[in-house]
């Protein structure tokens, strides 16, 4: 991947930096690695896996601020739509929850985005942000965005925000830094931006563990900063079949036409594929800010236990739960319902009203097996 060079004086850079920001809130996950609070209509997104309020609401919380809740949208599945509108009554405008009438994966929803926000400033800059990571700090992470959004307003860039890693974990995907490409900022709040050399997707154990030893590479997260101009040439460029579906829509919106009508017609016919493999790999401007904020995608049960504090034995219990001679598990009990261990360990117990997992916390990643299952019964359709 070349090397993007900064365009900071450039017109059409000025122009896109004196535009109102934008946000879009990508909502469509099935989370099944959370079944069985998990279900298609309420997945794990709409849920308070960690705190008290949806991982939904959590991430509108934390955009507040960066931009106005009528440039911030939401992006969701049909079956999620009437719930996530729920969720998000009162915090954005009715109309900015947009539902897809299939699942396309990431790069369709990009391009909705784009058309989305360009319908209202051809020139905007705009986030693209999961809805269910976990986020502590949110001064933090609202300067490393607002750095991302310098930076995409300065210069005719891609922009992603890097996670630091942690751990050679396999289930990420990984961004190899380049060098420097500029600073955006001054002072105490100015943040430095690098080059992308290159995407890799999820490694085998040797490999992550070879990329954490050279300081070279950073988690993607999924959150990415770009202008409507940026993106849309990107496209054009890039995946030309995918851009022509995504004009009608684009075309659609400028004449005011019914949005859901449009979609509903053109958005199943989208080639299925995902950003990074669309547009991100085969791009040559691509820069990434590093993060410095704390970072939980909480990709499956056990990983909900860091974020709550463990009895002596290392259990961790929400609900109704009594555990005897065992340590390190997961117990999650609905309300009304006593869940109780006897000389167990590190399991996940998950009981709602209508279905309840056990399962050794090192299974965790094999749930979709379970649930293929699960799929076979009669009564799958309430289930999953």
């Amino acid at each position: 991947m070349a090397k993007a060079k900064p365009a900071t004086t450039s017109r059409s850079a000025n122009q896109a930096s004196a535009s109102e920001p934008y946000i879009v809130i990508i909502a469509g996950g099935k989370g099944e690695r959370f079944w069985p609070q998990s279900r298609a209509a309420r997945p794990k997104h709409l849920l308070p896996v960690v705190g008290t309020t949806p991982l939904l609401v959590q991430t509108l919380d934390r955009v507040r601020g960066i931009a106005p809740a009528k440039n911030t949208f939401v992006i969701t599945s049909a079956v999620q739509a009437r719930e996530v509108a729920r969720v998000c009554r009162g915090l954005i405008p009715a109309a900015n929850v947009v539902a897809e009438p299939a699942g396309r994966d990431t790069a369709a929803a990009v391009g909705l985005a784009a058309a989305l926000v360009g319908a209202r400033d051809p020139q905007g800059v705009f986030a693209v942000l999961p809805a269910d990571h976990v986020i502590h700090d949110t001064n933090a992470y609202q300067r490393d965005l607002r750095a991302a959004f310098a930076a995409a307003g300065a210069a005719d860039v891609m922009v992603t925000i890097g996670i630091a890693p942690t751990e050679p974990a396999t289930g990420f995907g990984y961004i190899q830094r380049g060098g420097e490409w500029g600073r955006v900022g001054a002072g105490k709040t100015a943040k430095v931006v690098y080059d992308v050399k290159r995407f890799v997707e999820k490694p085998k154990a040797d490999v992550a563990a070879s990329y954490l030893a050279s300081g070279d590479y950073v988690w993607n997260a999924g959150m990415f900063v770009w202008s409507v101009r940026v993106v849309e040439a990107a496209f054009a460029a890039h995946a030309p079949e995918l851009d022509a579906g995504l004009a009608k829509i684009r075309a659609a919106l400028k004449k005011q036409q019914v949005l859901a009508a449009v979609l509903k017609k053109v958005y199943p016919t989208l080639v299925k594929i995902s950003v990074d493999y669309a547009l991100l790999e085969k791009s040559a401007n691509v820069v990434m800010v590093p993060s410095s904020f704390d970072w939980d995608d909480v990709g499956a049960w056990p990983a909900v236990a860091k974020h709550f504090r463990p009895d002596a034995a290392g259990n961790v219990g929400r609900g109704e739960v009594i555990v005897e001679q065992g340590g390190g598990n997961l117990v999650f009990a609905e309300a009304g319902h006593l869940v109780t261990l006897l000389g167990v360990d590190d399991l996940v117990v998950v009981h709602t009203k209508d279905a309840t997992l056990v399962m050794p916390k090192a299974r965790a990643q094999d749930i979709k097996a379970l649930l293929a299952k699960v799929a076979l019964r009669q009564d799958a359709a309430k289930l999953l």
